[in-house]
């Protein structure tokens, strides 16, 4: 799965790790629901953490379409709740 983290680049995440993805997912969903501006962050900066962490980066020039688009370290709770879908940032 091609992921984009908005300002980095674009990683390519094994289909094996996206089980691990989905749970911080969801505990970044739960943040937001708290409105927990702390927990948001922490739980935010988990999963970019991790997709860096397990992704494999793709050439700047590389023009595969991104199949999920991650927010910014930096962004605000507002800004991450609208891109949440059905199924969180991170569909299973």
């Amino acid at each position: 799965m091609i992921v984009r983290l908005m300002g980095e680049g674009q990683l390519d995440v094994a289909a094996d790790d996206l089980a691990a993805l989905n749970t911080l997912d969801s505990e970044l969903e739960a943040a937001i629901d708290s409105g927990d501006e702390a927990t948001f962050r922490a739980a935010l900066h988990a999963l970019l953490e991790n997709v860096r962490k397990v992704g494999k980066p793709l050439p700047a020039d590389s023009l595969a379409p991104s199949e999920l688009i991650l927010p910014p370290a930096d962004a605000h709770i507002d800004e991450v709740r609208s891109m949440l879908g059905d199924e969180g940032l991170i569909p299973d």
